[in-house]
């Protein structure tokens, strides 16, 4: 395991080694946490935006798309346990 230093201001250290007490934990520990939660956070936005691109473009390539009323309609259905058919994908109307 590698080392890093960072310099926290004294104001922003005080709160850290206040919130991990509330939590149970250490301050490192705490410290490690956070910076794992930013990281997977950062993660999945790269996650989402990357399969925003990946629609985006197939939409591009097809045309075809579902209007958001008949989504709507399709997933509170579902929400209310009907069995109801998937939408299906037409030409974008221009």
């Amino acid at each position: 395991m590698s080392t890093t230093t960072i310099r926290l201001p004294d104001a922003l250290k005080a709160r850290i080694a206040k919130a991990a007490e509330a939590a149970g934990t250490t301050a490192h520990n705490f410290i490690l946490e956070a910076i794992a939660e930013k990281a997977e956070q950062a993660e999945r936005r790269a996650d989402f935006h990357a399969e925003a691109d990946r629609r985006w473009g197939e939409f591009l390539e097809t045309g075809e798309s579902v209007p958001w009323e008949e989504v709507r309609q399709y997933l509170t259905s579902r929400i209310q346990g009907k069995d109801t058919p998937r939408p299906v994908p037409r030409k974008f109307a221009k």
